[in-house]
């Protein structure tokens, strides 16, 4: 289930971010430089480390200097797609673990994930067990259920931060279309001339 949603994520929904801000030119641009960042985030499962590729992707893409080089930093900390995905599943995991259905709401479901993700670090694997350990006190859970979260976490932890990168840069395009216009990667081709 958590693969086939960071798939639709990862190729309709960045590809609809793309397509509102720059049109059929956007997405194209969005595709020909976002395989480099998504290659590095599954490879080192941090987004920290991906930083410097996905800057360049976005600068190549078109959004301008001042928005790629705020935008990608201040996302990694902040925007998380992946992980609050990551952590929708960890808790539904444990509700259907203990049968605790009446104990849970959709609120409580995205009011716990928000929290747990604005915990979770930009570091490789393990980067996640302060947010687990956060989930597991919320939903007043026993410990011994850490390590259930932690093999969970370990094994979505690539696509996550897949999500976490490439979605800093589709939201990069956003802001480039509501700053810069439009026409806001033709702008930065004049620039280049």
């Amino acid at each position: 289930i958590y693969t086939v949603s960071c798939a639709f994520v990862y190729f309709v929904i960045y590809s609809l971010y793309a397509f509102i801000s720059g049109g059929k030119k956007g997405l194209k641009l969005y595709w020909q430089n976002i395989m480099v960042p998504s290659a590095t985030a599954l490879a080192t499962c941090s987004s920290a480390a991906s930083i410097p590729v996905n800057t360049k992707a976005a600068k190549n893409i078109g959004v301008s200097d001042d928005i790629a080089d705020t935008i990608i930093p201040l996302g990694t900390s902040f925007h998380k797609d992946g992980s609050i995905i990551g952590s929708v599943f960890k808790i539904m995991f444990l509700v259907y673990l203990f049968n605790d259905f009446g104990n849970i709401s959709i609120f409580k479901v995205m009011f716990i994930s928000l929290v747990a993700t604005l915990l979770v670090s930009a570091v490789p694997i393990g980067g996640g067990t302060i947010s687990e350990m956060l989930i597991i006190s919320m939903l007043g859970y026993p410990l011994g259920t850490l390590p259930i979260l932690t093999i969970i976490a370990t094994i979505i932890d690539p696509p996550a931060t897949v999500l976490n990168v490439v979605g800093d840069s589709a939201s990069a395009q956003l802001i480039s279309r509501i700053v810069d216009g439009k026409n806001w990667f033709i702008k930065k081709e004049e620039n280049i001339l």
